[in-house]
């Protein structure tokens, strides 16, 4: 009889699978960076664009949900 100290709570795959799930919230991260200005009197509306208000955060929900199935997943 194997010792469950020596098992891995989770397999391969879902090692595999939380580590693409934390590489996608990292991608929507990065979508989401950027846009600064030097001077803090010029307003900036490339803050407003599709990438900061829809891609990033779609993005990084979908990461969090990858994320969450991995480590929810059964381990057969």
């Amino acid at each position: 009889m194997e010792d469950k100290k020596d098992k891995m709570p989770m397999s391969r795959k879902g090692v595999m699978l939380m580590i693409a799930g934390v590489l996608v919230m990292l991608a929507g991260f990065i979508l989401l960076s950027g846009g600064g200005v030097k001077d803090p009197q010029v307003f900036n509306w490339d803050m407003f664009d599709f990438r900061r208000l829809v891609a990033a955060p779609v993005t990084i929900v979908a990461g969090v949900v990858v994320t969450a199935v991995a480590i929810m997943r059964n381990k057969d």
